[in-house]
């Protein structure tokens, strides 16, 4: 079995893999909390020909840990994560977790994100604060007062980093395993009055993906060049079975190349040969 397509078709696989990931990450280098998506690829070897045969895996997706951009807002309703920690917030599609501490108080006092969802504690409750009690102070683990009175704590946690994942709405993501409250706010906790901008080098994206481009064309240009050896081997062969007819064929019958007398007929050769070039 020739092995050079299927390999070439699992490296455009992991390529086509990484263009998407890389046009994700650039769309969003300007939304704020986003984490960058990366991809992490393996090598499934083949033992099953004479000689194994190294293929790429579909790979699989993970959130990228660098910290983003401090960005100073000065509105107390805004805070920063610093750290692993992530806000849960409660979906319609269930608990999600976003680094985008952008915040509103409703009328009724319900802490929610700008895109209506509530804000969770710790034990995975919605927040409610006073709404006459006016600016709440939030320290660095979460705690929120107002009036001196602690109301409640923004919940962080951590999400685990061999997990799946899907996004959800803006930065949010929505993991397969559950997340764990932080309890060390020592390396973990919110800035209050800041914002954390996306942790994606545009730049960096931007460099990955014409290199990624290029190496598209490459492997697409290495599965041209074995379609047509495949073709030149398939044409040979014709050429071969043409020849191999004209000579088993009976002496001095009609398209044999060997005359009664057993002489060959270069003439009857020729003749087989064009035929097997020009079909």
């Amino acid at each position: 079995m020739q092995s050079e397509p299927y390999v070439a078709l699992s490296a455009q696989v992991t390529l086509e893999r990484r263009l998407t990931t890389l046009a994700l990450n650039v769309a969003n280098m300007n939304t704020i909390g986003y984490r960058g998506t990366g991809v992490s690829f393996s090598t499934y070897i083949s033992q099953k020909g004479d000689k194994p045969v190294a293929y790429a895996t579909a790979g699989h997706d993970y959130i990228t840990r660098t910290q983003g951009p401090l960005i100073k807002t000065d509105n107390p309703l805004d805070v920063a994560v610093n750290g692993e920690g992530w806000i849960a917030i409660q979906t319609p599609a269930g608990t999600a977790y976003t680094r985008d501490g952008r915040m509103r108080m409703q009328a009724n006092g319900a802490l929610q994100t700008l895109n209506g969802y509530a804000v969770l504690d710790a034990g995975g409750a919605p927040i409610l604060l006073n709404p006459n009690a006016g600016a709440p102070i939030i320290a660095k683990d979460g705690m929120i007062r107002q009036d001196g009175r602690q109301l409640g704590a923004v919940g962080l946690f951590q999400i685990p980093s061999n997990i799946k994942f899907t996004r959800f709405d803006n930065s949010a993501v929505i993991p397969d395993k559950p997340a764990t409250p932080i309890l060390d706010f020592d390396a973990n906790g919110v800035i209050q009055g800041h914002l954390e901008g996306s942790n994606v080098n545009p730049v960096l994206e931007l460099a990955k993906l014409m290199m990624m481009s290029r190496t598209f064309d490459s492997v697409t240009n290495a599965t041209q060049n074995t379609e047509n050896s495949l073709k030149d081997a398939v044409k040979t062969l014709g050429d071969v079975s043409s020849l191999s007819a004209c000579i088993t064929s009976p002496r001095g019958m009609p398209g044999s190349c060997i005359s009664p007398n057993g002489f060959f007929h270069i003439s009857s050769m020729a003749r087989c040969l064009s035929k097997g070039l020009s079909s």
